[in-house]
């Protein structure tokens, strides 16, 4: 199969160790995005090695973060089951001669790196340990100092044409030779990475820009495996509207406590999709007219900030788009199982979360204590009620004759019918919810009963 024809795959590699949040998401979904307007593979790959930290309950929950946002994958890996695979790299790399033991302690490089900083040159390690004669490292390590493993960078340009900041290039011998192997033995995640995006044929990696330069490495141990490197595209990083970046570990805006606030999975998704690039943020009502619309070229390097607020515009927006059908199973689980699309069209457009609807299910079905301001007009009101089917033409009938016995208009006379009969200042058209609410339930309620 020629490069052309390998179907495009991108991954999404979390580490288990605390829950997503909207940062972490928004890489998943734009990976996602890309493989499915491609008809590609997307792969959920858990970069679980360091055992310590990583927990099967983060595993399970953002499966659950994924999955409510309709993010399914085609393969499930982790990390922690492929060791062999990074033992075998590690010693393809030695016998190559691009990894070497360093046994320098962390403070001894910390001092290092302090005295360069303070002669103004940058913190690069000086490769002390490729000066160590076998005789040297038998002494360290019979002193008890196992090594860790560094991979020699070769000293030549490193260049990619990125999909989001265009030609990027590094020159090596402005880097340190990276640490791939720790003194017990465990790789450090660039490794493994690397190992995993070959044997999977992954075709193209997007990722947050903190990882550029992770990437200049990265495409040297590509080629001293011997594979051809990935498509490279780094996107800004998510912040809040201070500045600062979104942590897993601060628990800000985790995707769990979104969904308990009940924002729709949908206005999430359009949110991130279309933050930072050069399109409006508007909803979205499907992940697939979400990907139609995606485009890499359409993304700017000017970083975007995630408002909450925004989101609950876009998500108020999205209730206003969805169609009955969109939304019955889940009124349903509300406790609306009865509800039907000539009360789904009446109350969207006055919600702001699905779960807003449980109120106005309420004013129509079930009991209010109603707000009566003036009892003598309420009780005139609810004498001159008409008898006989109920329509959308009632309200406007109704309210006519009211008027006429009254002398009531405008506000003085709809303000106070409102309040009788749905207990709110305002919502949703009352022509449309009067037959709903019904002849019994209106008089009751303009009498000042709990109906």
């Amino acid at each position: 199969m020629s490069a052309a024809e390998v179907p495009v795959t991108t991954r999404f590699a979390p580490s288990p160790t605390g829950r997503l949040h909207v940062g972490n998401v928004r890489v998943a979904l734009l990976n996602w995005l890309l493989t499915h307007k491609a008809g590609g593979r997307f792969i959920l790959r858990f970069d679980d090695t360091d055992a310590e930290r990583s927990r099967e309950e983060y595993v399970e929950a953002a499966r659950e973060d994924l999955r409510w946002l309709g993010l399914e994958w085609d393969e499930e890996q982790h990390q922690s089951d492929r060791l062999d695979l990074y033992r075998a790299a590690t010693e393809k790399l030695k016998a190559d001669g691009r990894l070497y033991p360093a046994y320098e302690m962390p403070e001894e490089l910390a001092l290092k790196r302090k005295v360069l900083l303070s002669q103004g040159k940058p913190p690069i390690y000086d490769r002390a340990a490729l000066r160590l004669d076998a005789t040297a490292r038998e002494r360290l390590e019979a002193e008890g100092n196992q090594p860790h493993w560094r991979f020699r960078l070769a000293p030549q340009e490193i260049r990619w044409v990125d999909g989001v900041r265009g030609e990027v290039h590094f020159e090596a011998e402005h880097l340190s030779d990276p640490v791939l192997i720790r003194a017990d033995g465990t790789p450090l995640f660039i490794l493994p990475a690397v190992v995993d995006d070959i044997d999977m044929k992954i075709t193209d990696v997007l990722r947050g820009e903190d990882h550029v330069t992770n990437t200049a490495i990265q495409i040297q141990i590509f080629e001293a495996l011997g594979a051809e490197p990935p498509r490279f595209v780094h996107f800004p990083l998510l912040t809040d509207l201070q500045g600062k970046g979104l942590s897993k570990r601060e628990q800000s805006l985790s995707i769990s406590e979104l969904r308990e606030e009940a924002f729709e999975a949908m206005a999430l998704n359009s949110l991130l999709a279309t933050i930072g690039s050069s399109d409006p943020i508007t909803p979205f009502v499907s992940l697939d007219a979400l990907s139609e619309n995606f485009d890499l070229r359409k993304f700017a390097r000017a970083t975007p900030k995630f408002d909450l607020d925004e989101l609950k515009a876009v998500n108020e927006k999205l209730l206003h788009l969805l169609s009955f059908s969109d939304v019955s199973a889940r009124l349903g689980a509300l406790g609306m199982e009865d509800a039907d699309e000539g009360f789904w069209l009446a109350v969207r457009e006055n919600l702001t979360c699905l779960a807003d609807a449980e109120a106005w299910w309420r004013v129509c079905h079930g009991e209010i204590a109603p707000i009566i301001e003036d009892g003598a007009f309420a009780e005139a009101a609810a004498a001159l009620l008409p008898e006989g089917i109920w329509d959308a033409d009632t309200w406007r009938h109704w309210t006519e004759a009211v008027k006429q016995a009254t002398g009531r208009k405008g506000k003085q006379l709809y303000h106070p019918l409102r309040l009788a009969l749905t207990g709110f200042e305002r919502g949703p058209e009352l022509q449309n919810l009067l037959p709903m609410i019904g002849r019994k339930r209106a008089a009751a309620r303009l009498r000042g009963q709990t109906a």
